[in-house]
């Protein structure tokens, strides 16, 4: 390219928009990914040793919990290794809530196994091993918070929140908790939080096997078996559905922060501009990309615009049309 023909640097960006904790979550996710592993081998050769089917039962459960995690380690290895790639017009952040979603979908179903196998064992009780079943559940809980100790607490990590104040909103206005909750959202890295649901969701389902049976074991409530089964099918349920509205939502382009367009409009408008559209879209976790259109009846260019938007930090690729209000047939676009 020669030097007239090329591209002023300060047009120039980057499209990677990956978490800024995307490279130390990937190390985690395969951490735990080789915890698992190495418990479900132990567990399922423990168990043909032994005889216990209830070992061999837990150790193939804690296969599906490790192919989980392993969908979520295989997005940040894709996504890092594609970042610059170009066929990805907007980059690879988003293939985390790809993941996510996928893994959400995949906790539904296993509510709905739970629920099923709880009804039938209300339906036609079979005899249970108390001691042998205390002793699985109890390691498999261990595990699970070995795991989630891995992953830092992913779903609440704030690693990522470097951008935290990127909305551009006067601090003196609104209910900061409120504000918190709309940016911690654009930050979190849902594909982390997939993993971390699994890990909670089977830490859950432990915890509560293990209450019901010891009371079935030292009370005699047999029935608690099942009916903790039917509680546990309710929290990964709901747990489910958060993760899917969320993801769901990034993978529809639906506007990540209300209160964000509004001060975007505020700003564009200060000087008796009109806004007449615009898209927010999340691009990866902490990033944001906009489409900004303005009609003005004064001579300015889109760097205009786009000097007034630097406030909002969070927006990582952003697009400029400008239409002067008598000639809203011509346009200038950056």
């Amino acid at each position: 390219m020669t030097a007239p023909d090329r591209v002023p640097e300060s047009l120039e960006h980057s499209h990677v928009f990956l978490g800024a904790g995307h490279a130390r979550n990937e190390r985690r996710t395969w951490g735990v990914i080789a915890l698992c592993t190495g418990m479900m081998a132990a567990e399922i050769v423990g168990g043909l040793l032994f005889g216990s089917i209830a070992l061999v039962a837990d150790g193939l459960h804690m296969s599906t919990h490790a192919g989980a995690l392993l969908l979520a380690a295989l997005a940040y290895s894709y996504a890092r290794r594609h970042a610059h790639d170009p066929r990805f017009s907007f980059g690879t952040g988003k293939l985390g809530d790809l993941a996510g979603f996928a893994s959400a979908v995949v906790l539904a179903m296993i509510a709905l196994l739970i629920g099923y196998e709880a009804a039938m064992r209300l339906v036609a009780p079979v005899p249970i091993h108390y001691g042998e079943a205390i002793a699985v559940a109890t390691v498999g809980l261990a595990v699970n918070v070995a795991s989630a100790l891995m992953l830092g607490g992913g779903a609440h990590d704030h690693g990522q929140g470097h951008r935290h104040d990127d909305d551009g909103r006067d601090r003196a206005h609104g209910d900061a908790g409120h504000h918190h909750d709309h940016r911690h959202h654009m930050h979190r890295d849902n594909n982390l939080r997939a993993a971390v649901v699994h890990v909670m969701a089977d830490a859950a389902v432990s915890i509560l096997v293990i209450v019901g049976l010891l009371l079935g074991r030292f009370l005699g409530w047999a029935w608690m078996d099942p009916v903790v089964g039917f509680v546990g099918t309710l929290v990964i349920a709901a747990w489910s559905y958060a993760l899917i509205r969320d993801t769901g939502a990034v993978l529809l382009d639906m506007t990540p922060d209300a209160d964000m367009a509004e001060n975007i409009r505020r700003a564009v408008e200060r000087d008796g501009d009109r806004l007449c559209d615009l898209h927010l879209w999340r691009l990866g976790p902490g990033h944001v990309g906009a489409i900004v259109s303005v009609s003005t009846t004064a001579p300015r260019a889109p760097a205009f615009y786009r000097e007034r938007l630097t406030a909002f930090r969070a927006l990582s690729h952003v697009t400029i049309e400008v239409h002067p209000r008598e000639f809203l047939g011509s346009t200038g676009a950056s």
